[in-house]
Formats: C-alpha cells, sequence, structure tokens
C-alpha cells in the first residue's frame, strides 16, 4: 500500500519540475535563454529550433545576442522572433541579432507577479488533486478489506504530509520568482 504514496509522491514531483519549467517562460525583466524555447525557424526546407541554426549568449543581463551560423538566416530568425509572442524586437546588424530586454514599470512587475501567484496556484491544485486521487484509492481498498483500518489511517497521514511538503517547495519558488520580479 506503500506503493500508493509513492506514486503520489512520483506524480507530485513531475507537477513541481512541469511548474519549474512553466515558470521559466515567465519574463522577469532579466534575459534568459529559456525565453527563446520553442521558437522555430524556416531554415532550410524546414522548421528548426533557433538554437540549431545560432548561438544565444547573454553577454548583459538585459540582453541576448544570436549569432547565426549562416547570416543568409538572420532574416528568417528575426522573422521567427517577431511571429513568436515573447513581446521583445530583434535588431540585426547584418551578422548578429540582439535582443535587449526592457526594464519592467512597476505596474508590469506586479501583473506579472499575478501571473506567477496563478501558475502557483494552479500547480497546488495538481498536487492535492494527487492526494485525493491517493486517498480514493486507499479508501477503496479499505472498503475492499483490503487494508487495515490503521494502516489506511497511517497512510493518509503520509499523503498529507507529502502533500504538505511538495506545497511548501511550490510556495518557495513562486517566492524565489516574485523576488527576483520585483528587483529593479
Amino acid at each position: 500500500m506503500d506503493e500508493v504514496i509513492l506514486a503520489m509522491s512520483e506524480k507530485m514531483e513531475k507537477s513541481i519540475e512541469a511548474y519549474r519549467h512553466g515558470l521559466t517562460r515567465v519574463r522577469t525583466g532579466r534575459a534568459s535563454l529559456s525565453l527563446l524555447d520553442g521558437i522555430k525557424v524556416e531554415a532550410y526546407g524546414s522548421s528548426m529550433p533557433l538554437n540549431q541554426v545560432a548561438t544565444l549568449t547573454i553577454p548583459e543581463s538585459r540582453m541576448i545576442v544570436i549569432q547565426p551560423w549562416d547570416t543568409q538566416q538572420l532574416s528568417a530568425i528575426e522573422k521567427a522572433i517577431h511571429a513568436s509572442d515573447i513581446g521583445l524586437n530583434p535588431s540585426g546588424d547584418g551578422k548578429v541579432i540582439r535582443l535587449v530586454i526592457p526594464q519592467f514599470t512597476e505596474e508590469r512587475r506586479k501583473e506579472m507577479v499575478k501571473q506567477v501567484k496563478k501558475i502557483s496556484e494552479e500547480y497546488r491544485v495538481a498536487v492535492r488533486n494527487s492526494r485525493r486521487e491517493a486517498i480514493d484509492t486507499l479508501k477503496s481498498l479499505k472498503n475492499a478489506k483490503q487494508l487495515p483500518e490503521d494502516d489506511f489511517f497511517r497512510l493518509q497521514d503520509d499523503a498529507q504530509q507529502e502533500t504538505d511538503r511538495f506545497i511548501e517547495q511550490i510556495d518557495r519558488i513562486m517566492a524565489e520568482k516574485e523576488k527576483e520580479m520585483m528587483a529593479v
């Protein structure tokens, strides 16, 4: 029956990983290569990820430099960046493309914090749903007389402790992200 709790923990761990990945897509006002994840460039007759047609670097905290391996791909890369929804304007000089990350206004930072809180709540709900599914499984085992009542209550407590631990982890990650976003 501990397998039920183990499966629940694995599900919660996957939720935390997805949460972390989801937060990398939220702009913080600092340059991050994860902002460019998912941008596809039409190059050589097919759609390719940006990092497969160019070198991506962060020379300053608010700038990303994209250096295409083939300078003929500059316009295709600029077009792909414009078509994406990252909200940045590329500026090219014939050799490289620069993306300057604008300074957020106080109002914009607060909007982004709201977005982070909303994402955080979605993942808290996912963690709680994992707990509910595990407890439902334990209840059905108890009702089928395959799980003694004492074990049921012990495992239910274990499920709650795991849930609390993962929710605490989400809250800690959210606080770090908020702090990063509110820093000027």
